[in-house]
């Protein structure tokens, strides 16, 4: 009976954060890099165009070659391994909700009541992230574990929550390190025999970074360019709304710490993970003025992302407030209304939102561009593409997801690998330059394009005096190189 009662926890949490999410789709959003990467590192003969540009990013994460091998190993199709991965890292943020529940809330209800409160996906203003993700999403598997090691630290077992920590980190590095400021910080306060080993991990740590960014470079006009007007980057820029929301994530976990300190509720732990949380935004406060200067390495480690733990820690501390305060079944009945919130918008988020979509699109969606990226797939694989350089948001997948076939620009993944250097930065002002008309893409231009940049197929919805090999309802694809590509 209670195995079954902890499976159907799990259930009903898959879906409520999925459903609120907008329903698991393969492929969308960050996908957009990780797959390629994954389709890399199974086979190292793809993108031979593209390759450094999915290494940029890919370099920075393990995931892949992992998922890669699996795939190599058992001939499991990238469908299933980003589902499971999605799956895993959803699990492993549920496992974190129970453990934390366990040993802070009183009431199961209450636990309770925090799943469904983290189920319920928000953005945190101007910082590219959103609490889940309904793809498979690192830092996301990064994140459950992390909230285990905070339950790890509230039990008392230090070592436990250093080594969650770690793991943390090892699946994404910025989302550990923010996870282990948090706990850090509070270890070092709470316990004398963690403040010379967390002294001497700090001053490493503050003089590799202060030295690395100012010997690393700074952003110049073509790499700011590149970026594409990403304006949660530089927090120098936050419209006010954003300061205001953010600082008030901290101002409002220290007033609910003060309630519980006068109640008499709140513990040495607890006072020890609200500083974790204040040296968390102590550390974007210090690293600003490098953000505003535009060095690359602080600009790069996206400090803005610590307000994510600090909304974290927020959630669980108001929970714990309010909890406080009811008796008898009004922690049930709380429980509940949280329950119905989250069922509730989950279910408008899919019947009236977004209408048109699964609560689990596993595989690419039947469409006339998805038609015409399967014919693209059937081509050699060092095939080169010219397409909308806004494709996958026009058309919800990009080139080479769909295809794993070299694309010239798919704008807004390439602008967000370019951060991480110079060289890919470059390169997409440059191809961004170049495709600035794409609708008005005349069958001369496409031509020049070819030759220039060794293109073989266009992808368009124009009709073109150019020799054509495939359409759909949609879609034409012509061949710009008269033999096709070198197989």
């Amino acid at each position: 009976m209670k195995i079954a009662v902890t499976l159907a926890s799990l259930l009903l949490f898959v879906v409520l954060a999925t459903a609120n999410g907008a329903g698991y789709r393969y492929g969308v959003s960050d996908e957009a890099a990780y797959v390629p990467a994954v389709m890399l590192a199974e086979n190292p003969a793809a993108f031979p165009h593209d390759a450094s540009l999915i290494r940029t990013q890919g370099q920075f994460f393990i995931f892949d070659d992992i998922m890669g091998g699996i795939g190599r190993a058992t001939g499991t199709s990238l469908e299933s391994l980003f589902l499971a991965a999605y799956l895993i890292s959803i699990a492993a943020v549920w496992i974190g909700v129970v453990l934390l529940g366990r040993q802070l809330y009183q009431s199961v209800w209450l636990a309770i009541a925090f799943g469904a409160l983290i189920t319920l996906r928000h953005h945190i203003p101007r910082t590219s992230v959103n609490s889940l993700e309904p793809y498979f999403q690192a830092r996301v598997l990064a994140f459950g574990i992390g909230i285990a090691a905070v339950a790890m630290f509230l039990r008392q077992r230090q070592m436990a929550a250093v080594a969650l920590v770690a793991l943390a980190g090892f699946c994404h590095a910025t989302t550990g390190l923010w996870f282990a400021i948090l706990i850090g910080t509070a270890l070092m306060i709470l316990d004398r025999r963690w403040r010379m080993p967390g002294a001497v991990v700090i001053a490493v740590a503050v003089i590799s970074l202060v030295w690395r960014m100012a010997t690393g470079p700074s952003m110049d006009p073509i790499w700011i360019e590149a970026l594409g007007g990403r304006d949660f980057i530089f927090a120098n820029e936050w419209p006010l709304s954003a300061w205001l929301t953010n600082v008030g994530f901290l101002a409002a976990l220290w007033a609910t710490h003060a309630v519980r300190v006068r109640r008499g509720t709140a513990t040495s732990f607890d006072a020890a993970l609200v500083w974790g949380a204040t040296a968390l935004v102590a550390l974007f406060m210090l690293t600003l003025p490098s953000v505003a200067a535009h060095v690359a390495l602080a600009v790069q480690f996206q400090f803005s992302r610590v307000f994510w733990i600090v909304d974290l820690l927020l959630a669980i501390y108001v929970i714990a407030a309010i909890g406080e305060t009811l008796r008898g079944r009004q922690a049930m009945m709380f429980a509940l209304v949280l329950l119905a919130v989250s069922a509730a918008r989950g279910a408008y988020v899919m019947t009236q939102e977004h209408a048109e979509r699964s609560l689990f699109q596993v595989s690419l969606p039947e469409s006339p561009w998805v038609e015409a990226m399967h014919w693209l797939a059937s081509r050699p694989l060092n095939a080169h593409v010219l397409a909308d350089p806004g494709h996958a948001f026009k058309y919800g997948l990009s080139v080479r997801v769909a295809s794993g076939r070299d694309v010239l620009l798919e704008d807004d993944k390439d602008a967000a690998v370019a951060m991480y250097s110079r060289a890919i930065a470059g390169r997409v002002v440059d191809r961004r330059r170049a495709l600035a008309d794409f609708p008005s893409l005349t069958a001369a231009r496409a031509r020049a394009l070819a030759a220039q940049y060794d293109l073989d197929y266009l992808v368009t919805e124009a009709t073109l005096p150019l020799p054509e090999v495939y359409r759909n309802a949609q879609f034409r694809i012509y061949a710009l190189k008269p033999g096709g590509p070198a197989s």
